[in-house]
């Protein structure tokens, strides 16, 4: 079994101690987006207060940021702008929808006009960039660069612009506003609004696609270039990749067009071997478009020979990592299985994205490819967890193609890929469970789940042998004969489960479900995310005591906060300090 993942309990800051009694308004000050109010699903009908019929399908929310997008530029702006002469110069080209401004190598503005002709003039209006070194490549696109006529419009009394997030708070922040909730559900809720991606984040991504379905289009008229994954499925997180569709799906559609009379015709096309070397081919020269053409687009690499061909660039503009393949459909249905799964139920979001801040700051999970558990697997654990609930928090992937209708068949390349797509079709569930209550009971159920023997499938909501021999078999829910979790090995799976045992028991102790005034400790979910607690998983296994988990875990925690507190927990005038070194 792998070592035992402790936390290391430091003392909790004297700011927090004192500030435990007005604790909603010092949320509001740390911007935790007010804890207290309604914002925050606990203190509501557990299943949160928006009904599913009034829900928009996942089709309707792509079409509509996707018109969105169409109607949106991309503007580089001085550092130091006057937004009212900003939006005044900008309206003198038709009506603004809505405008935002962020920073990724240098100050960038996302402005949404009413009609799409008031790009068209602000296009006709741009001129070309001169420079004596380098000639501009002519590639008329919708992302621009705004010049001052004078140097002299730029001061120091120019009001600050407001700058949306792009990337997610640090760690030690995040622990410090967790630490002044008032409950464990509370904390996951704002782990939650801390980490999900912003309705400007959402706008950029849908922005950047449409901007990539730009050069696409010179080859390809009737493609689009939709986002997938994280980007749309309710799970994504601030600062997360960019995975891009390339749809080519209006063009294959002709082939289906019935013969009327006499005469027929069609296009002549070159043919080649397969549908993957048609793709290999189409990626490639997407690729070269970008790279030679695309404005923003850097570091553009091909990945042809993967199992899923795609092209790998960065657009710097908007600072995403993109990924862009084709012929994907199945990644497609995923993504909007999962934002089904995300919209029924607000515990569902909250128990996912604090499980993944959990294993990615133990280093369960990680950005680099190899043997970890991926944020995918990790989802698809904790929606089996939620399946298992009694009364079951979410349903199956077989009781959601039972309530499909004829326009929700979706067949991919043979894997049968039906679900219900109406929201309001899915009964919701009648379980109450609180998301202190749900935490700690998936970490007891991963704790002690038999790995050796069964597998997750949350198609059939219950556990089945392993078809294969692998450490963690999780079933793809589509493509049923492959397990997505075959790169973990049996070391990382152990990590994982220690982690999980050792967590359990954490919550289980005095004082680290609730805070208490006086406490000198961070508790609850802020306990389990003290990056410290990952510490001891790289000990070698000779030095570990061969006692009961729970006894081993008990009696280092007592001997790191003794050590701790004897040695480093007074400062100047014997006030007690906050180290986040080890963040």
């Amino acid at each position: 079994m792998a070592c035992c993942c402790m936390a290391v309990l430091r003392p909790w800051p004297l700011f927090l101690r004192v500030a435990r009694a007005g604790a909603h308004e010092k949320l509001r000050s740390l911007g935790a987006s007010a804890a207290a109010t309604k914002k925050y699903p606990e203190q509501e009908d557990v299943r949160g207060s928006e009904s599913n019929t009034t829900r928009k399908t996942f089709q309707e929310l792509q079409k509509e940021r996707q018109k969105q997008a169409q109607h949106t530029v991309l503007i580089n702006c001085p550092s130091k702008i006057n937004e009212k002469k900003f939006l005044k110069y900008l309206s003198q080209y038709g009506k603004i929808n809505s405008h935002f401004f962020y920073e990724s190598y240098g100050t960038h503005a996302v402005v949404e006009f009413s009609e799409k002709e008031s790009i068209e003039s602000l296009q006709a209006q741009a001129s070309i960039p001169s420079s004596d070194d380098e000639s501009a490549v002519p590639f008329k696109s919708r992302l621009f660069a705004l010049k001052l006529a004078s140097a002299l419009e730029v001061s120091g009394n120019q009001p600050s612009i407001q700058l949306q997030k792009q990337l997610t708070i640090p760690i030690n922040k995040l622990i410090q506003k967790l630490c002044l909730a008032e409950s464990i559900e509370q904390q996951l809720y704002i782990l939650t609004e801390e980490h999900q991606l912003t309705d400007e984040n959402l706008r950029l991504r849908f922005l950047v696609c449409s901007l990539i379905r730009d050069v696409a289009t010179a080859y390809f008229p009737e493609s689009a270039v939709i986002p997938f994954g994280s980007s749309v499925n309710t799970f994504g997180k601030l600062g997360c990749d960019l995975d891009m569709f390339l749809d080519l799906d209006a063009v294959e559609r002709g082939r289906m067009k019935k013969a009327s009379g006499t005469f027929s015709i069609e296009y002549q096309m070159k043919c080649v071997p397969s549908g993957r070397v048609a793709t290999q081919r189409i990626l490639s020269v997407i690729s070269e478009c970008l790279d030679s053409f695309g404005p923003g687009c850097i570091s553009v690499q091909k990945i042809l020979n993967a199992r899923c061909p795609l092209v790998r660039f960065s657009h710097q503009p908007a600072g995403f990592q993109c990924d862009l393949t084709a012929n994907n459909r199945v990644a497609m249905r995923s993504s909007e299985l999962l934002y089904i799964y995300g919209s029924l139920d607000p515990r569902v979001r909250a128990l996912v994205f604090s499980i993944r801040c959990w294993a990615r700051v133990h280093g369960i999970t990680s950005t680099i490819p190899g043997s970890w558990i991926t944020n995918f697997s990790l989802t698809m654990m904790v929606l089996f967890f939620l399946q298992k609930r009694n009364p079951p928090i979410i349903p199956t992937l077989d009781q959601l193609k039972n309530l499909a209708g004829a326009a929700d068949k979706h067949i991919v390349e043979g894997n049968d890929c039906t679900f219900v797509s109406d929201l309001s079709q899915i009964k919701l569930s009648e379980n109450t469970e609180t998301l202190d209550v749900l935490l700690s009971e998936f970490l007891e159920f991963y704790g002690n789940f038999a790995f050796n023997k069964n597998s997750i499938n949350i198609r059939k909501g219950k556990e089945q042998n392993k078809p294969a021999v692998s450490p963690l078999y999780i079933q793809n829910p589509f493509e049923q004969t492959l397990n997505i979790s075959k790169n973990v090995n049996q070391a990382q799976l152990e990590r994982f489960v220690a982690l999980a045992r050792d967590s359990s028991w954490i919550l289980q102790q005095e004082n680290m479900g609730h805070p208490s005034i006086g406490s000198t400790q961070p508790w609850g979910m802020a306990a389990l995310l003290l990056p410290s607690a990952a510490l001891s998983a790289n000990k070698d296994k000779k030095k570990r005591q061969r006692g009961p988990a729970s006894e081993r875990i008990k009696s280092l925690l007592e001997s790191l906060k003794t050590n701790h507190l004897s040695g480093n927990s007074t400062a100047d005038n014997g006030k007690r300090t906050f180290s986040t070194r080890a963040w």
